[in-house]
């Protein structure tokens, strides 16, 4: 079997700037401007992580635990400070609800402007849009500019395009919280159909139950670093086991 995602010794770190009172930034003023004004965050630390071809994995953590960080440095969102990430075939990743949408453009110019970001051809598009269109529920809106759209209709359509590509590799970060109940209902049937014909599905969602009927591994994240990685169900019942945990993590940043 082929390797579809290889991670190797991934890190990554983020600047949080420090907010300063009068005094501070006097003080800082009259030093000659000397002293750290910055915090660094160490979202991902020495991560690796290899997924095969068909096989379905649920991203696990609380927040900060470096999730959607790791999701958006697979599919190239993000850059590496150290390591590096390969992947197999096409990817089509739903990171972020309606990234990559012009907002200027129809819904209709958007569709040919993300499928050909994804790799598909012209020809493909026009024989796939009807398609997308139908899924996506737009409807009459598919000729209106895209920044009139509500969150759900982004995602509607997002969604629609991102699996009319016919992906080796699925990316999807807890956007399927968006959508109204029917339409989750729908995005569900259709990853479990992309599951089912042997396609690459790696997921970050909050919701348990869902990846464990979706997902057949699981990888629990926690500040920055992989702490579990095995069978979803062992690894949804620790997850669990700490979030009931009396924690102070209230007090640490939410940047995943």
């Amino acid at each position: 079997m082929k390797t579809a995602i290889t991670v190797e010794d991934i890190r990554k770190e983020f600047v949080l700037r420090h907010t300063r009172s009068l005094k501070e930034a006097v003080m800082w003023v009259i030093r000659g401007r000397r002293g750290d004004i910055t915090k660094k965050f160490d979202a991902l630390k020495n991560v690796s992580l290899h997924v095969e071809e068909g096989e379905t994995v649920a991203l696990l953590g609380l927040n900060g635990s470096g999730k959607s960080t790791l999701l958006k440095l697979i599919s190239g969102v993000l850059q590496p400070d150290g390591g590096s990430v390969r992947t197999r075939g096409r990817v089509a990743g739903l990171i972020e609800v309606g990234a990559g949408f012009h907002h200027d453009l129809s819904g209709r110019d958007n569709v040919y402007l993300n499928g050909a970001i994804l790799g598909m051809s012209e020809q493909q598009i026009d024989e796939m849009f009807d398609s997308i269109v139908e899924f996506s529920e737009i409807g009459e809106f598919i000729d209106t500019e895209v920044k009139f759209y509500s969150s759900g209709m982004y995602l509607r359509l997002a969604f629609s395009i991102a699996v009319h590509t016919d992906p080796e590799v699925f990316l999807i970060d807890e956007i399927l919280a968006v959508g109204d109940e029917p339409f989750q209902r729908k995005c569900i049937a259709k990853i479990k159909e992309l599951a089912a014909a042997g396609k690459t599905l790696f997921v970050v969602s909050h919701d348990l139950d869902l990846v464990s009927t979706v997902c057949e591994r699981g990888v629990l994240l926690e500040h920055g670093q992989i702490v579990m990685d095995g069978e979803v169900h062992n690894v949804v019942a620790e997850l669990r086991r700490r979030s009931a945990e009396p924690s102070d993590r209230g007090s640490q940043g939410e940047t995943e």
